[in-house]
């Protein structure tokens, strides 16, 4: 699943790199972003197609490789925290960028514009490694988790708190601005309440098959 990862990254990278020398945009400042317009406007639709067919892609390798729901999750964390920093550590070889962590990029676009500096996303996939490996040891085990309700909502919770501050700034960018400044300290808490979620599922006792 790491090498999978790791591939899918480099394959992503490079179309990064294929589209932008393509489109004559490589020296061309990442914001303010292109208007969606003639043919930067049919590509938007495409973009948002390839987005969601990558997330399938993932989803559908984790769902393969675990056996029952919250291992599938697990392998399917695993894989996406994989394939993102390894995408980020790719364009740096190709081209140097992000020149530094905390460089703006453009995360998602659906249903507004995820922006945030690389780090955020970063420690994001480090989280998603970590616990889905954890995770995956357990079930490899033989354990099934059951995590509690205040768990679920807390993971759910925290999830929202991550998205809500990647779209903080969505309409300064879709005006044309430039994004400046990060709701870090909704990040960190949404992390926090995430991360909070999941370990007290890994920490607790869970029943094992027979």
């Amino acid at each position: 699943m790491l090498v999978f990862g790791i591939a899918f990254g480099y394959v992503e990278a490079a179309v990064v790199m294929y589209l932008r020398a393509a489109l004559g945009t490589a020296a061309v400042p990442l914001f303010p972003l292109l208007p969606a317009t003639g043919g930067v406007g049919s590509l938007v639709g495409i973009e948002v197609g390839r987005e969601a067919a990558t997330l399938v892609m993932l989803g559908a390798l984790g769902w393969a490789v675990g056996r029952r729901g919250l291992e599938r999750l697990a392998w399917t964390a695993v894989v996406f925290g994989t394939w993102d920093l390894a995408y980020y550590a790719w364009l740096w070889v190709f081209s140097g960028w992000p020149p530094s962590l905390g460089t703006w990029d453009v995360l998602f676009l659906v249903p507004l514009p995820w922006v945030a500096p690389v780090w955020a996303p970063a420690l994001v996939s480090i989280a998603l490694v970590t616990v889905g490996l954890m995770a995956a040891r357990r079930f490899d085990q033989g354990a099934v988790a059951r995590p509690r309700g205040w768990q679920v909502a807390a993971g759910v919770g925290g999830g929202l708190l991550v998205v809500a501050s990647f779209m903080a700034d969505a309409g300064t960018v879709l005006a044309g601005g430039v994004p400046r400044d990060f709701p870090w300290p909704i990040f960190l808490a949404g992390m926090l309440l995430a991360g909070t979620g999941a370990v007290a599922t890994l920490r607790g006792r869970p029943a094992m098959q027979r």
